[in-house]
């Protein structure tokens, strides 16, 4: 039907009511009219509603909440970094409980709530007794550790855990068996570095390296140097890359453990050889003499060695010997046959008994002198060695460190995962104290020299000519001296300064030991005016 309205694009009156959306469209142009059909919706509270005006929805072709959505999303959230954690179904549920528990179901969204769930993670796998590394969380979670420390502090402290200790023996062992760097190894092999890295962690764990420090740090350090120990090639970089830590602080440890051992080796006759770099040939030695001493009873005095059939000849000789075959394999006994009759009076000794081992005592003298006798030995005997030097050079590789399965023997307890106490009872041949014991120990003494210092330097100016006879012989000094003051030197810094500062007002020496600058300066010096 047409009407008498004119088009809007050409003026023709030729517009007709199209029968299916009843618009308007002209015949001469076809246009379809603009507002000819409009239909206003005007309605109350209950009236229709666009998708974008109605509170609660998220968005069109969706019925969810803005609640039902995020649990949603942190549920996906949870799902996605639990699996790759490697949970279990039943680890699992545990962390979405305690993450329920803690938000009373709200849940949360943004980069807050990834790091807490990933807290609820290691707190549920500490508390199982499980091990997993901070940083392989914080990794995993793109955060730094401290922040995801603190958020494992406030879980705990909210749920009022106590998380058990540690378990750095099983991160050695989970490490070395999962590691790429020793997936080449034989299995008879890495269980022998197996039992040398559990005896040595143990052994740090009684010196005190790992009390404050970062365990991971040190299993690294460790690892490296077994790996080395049995001609692995390793690098402690690869091992610090895979464990999501820095290599400086693993080479920090790393040089600890070196400083440690040749500590160790300073009560052998030649430990005044034995240093930092040349402690990885050594080790061998080091290792059975720390083995030794662990399985022997450190609360009983060795008093006689008459009754011990044990040929300190053939030892001490035996590790002088530069061949990998004469290497010392254990503490040989001598059964009938001695190869060095000629420079002993005692000719043959009857077998070593290990169970006899407390009567069994060797000055430091002793060494020494058997030391030094067979060291002239040794030394004609190289001579004689120059005609196998071309063979030798082919052995070199092997020359220079033992094969494990030649001097390791795995029998102590050590080499087994031991409770603290059990360690701290074992004697490895080295007692020291805790390494922050021993640096605040210094710390105090370095104040009370610089306090001691200070107080001289106040006495000096507020008595500069002294008293009695020391008058003259003070003057006299000065004047002969008086070119020199310019070419001294005075190490005064800060520090000093401040001491001087709170010596003249009266602040106590223990006071002042303790280190606390800051707070005894605000304390009384700049509100003395205040307190009066």
């Amino acid at each position: 039907m047409e009407t008498s309205a004119r088009c809007q694009a050409c003026g023709e009156r030729s517009l007709v009511t199209d029968e299916v959306s009843e618009n308007l469209i002209c015949t001469s142009c076809a246009v379809v009219q603009d507002y000819n059909n409009f239909q206003s919706h005007i309605g109350g509270i209950s009236g229709p509603a666009g998708t974008y005006i109605r509170t609660g929805t998220s968005g069109s072709g969706s019925n969810y909440s803005y609640k039902e959505s995020k649990i949603y999303k942190a549920g996906v959230l949870i799902d996605d970094l639990l699996f790759k954690l490697n949970f279990s179904v039943s680890s699992i549920d545990e962390v979405k409980k305690m993450i329920k528990t803690i938000t009373k179901g709200e849940y949360g969204q943004g980069d807050w709530f990834s790091i807490f769930v990933g807290a609820c993670a290691y707190v549920v796998r500490r508390k199982n007794g499980n091990l997993l590394p901070m940083t392989d969380v914080a990794a995993l979670i793109c955060c730094d550790t401290y922040e995801l420390g603190r958020m494992v502090n406030r879980v705990i402290s909210f749920l009022e855990l106590k998380l058990p200790e540690f378990d750095i023996v099983y991160l050695y062992e989970t490490t070395l068996r999962n590691s790429p760097s020793f997936s080449g190894i034989e299995v008879d092999k890495k269980e022998v570095m197996l039992k040398q890295g559990v005896f040595l962690v143990q052994c740090l764990v009684k010196w005190f390296v790992t009390t404050g420090r970062r365990p991971v740090q040190v299993v690294v350090s460790v690892l490296t140097f077994i790996g080395q120990l049995n001609q692995v090639d390793v690098k402690i970089e690869n091992l610090a890359s895979e464990l999501n830590v820095l290599a400086g602080t693993c080479k920090l440890r790393y040089k600890e453990l070196l400083e440690r051992l040749v500590e160790v080796s300073k009560a052998l006759p030649w430990g005044k050889d034995v240093t930092v770099k040349n402690i990885l040939k050594f080790a061998p030695y080091v290792f059975q003499y720390m083995e030794m001493k662990s399985m022997g009873d450190g609360q009983k005095a060795i008093k006689n060695s008459d009754d011990v059939g044990f040929d300190l000849t053939y030892f001490v000789s035996d590790c002088l010997q530069e061949r990998s075959e004469n290497m010392i394999e254990s503490y040989r006994p001598c059964e009938g046959e001695d190869d060095f009759s000629n420079n002993t009076e005692q000719g043959q000794l009857h077998a070593l008994n290990f169970a006899d081992l407390d009567k069994f005592n060797i000055s430091p003298e002793c060494l020494n002198v058997v030391y030094s006798k067979f060291k002239e030995e040794v030394s004609d005997f190289r001579s004689t060695l120059e005609c196998g030097k071309e063979n030798r050079k082919k052995r070199k590789r092997h020359d220079d460190y033992l094969d494990c399965t030649d001097w390791w023997k795995g029998k102590s307890e050590l080499s087994k995962k031991l409770s603290l106490k059990k360690i701290l009872e074992k004697d490895v041949g080295m007692d020291v104290m805790p390494p922050a014991f021993v640096n605040g120990c210094l710390t105090y003494q370095r104040r009370r020299d610089r306090i001691e210092a200070a107080k001289t330097r106040i006495k000096k100016i507020m008595c500069p000519f002294g008293s009695g006879e020391g008058n003259d012989h003070w003057l006299s000094t000065c004047t002969i001296n008086e070119k020199k003051k310019k070419k001294r030197h005075v190490d005064v810094d800060w520090e000093d300064l401040i001491i001087e500062t709170l010596l003249l007002h009266q602040v106590k020496e223990e006071e002042i030991e303790k280190g606390y600058y800051k707070a005894l300066m605000d304390l009384h010096v700049f509100n003395s005016g205040s307190l009066e």
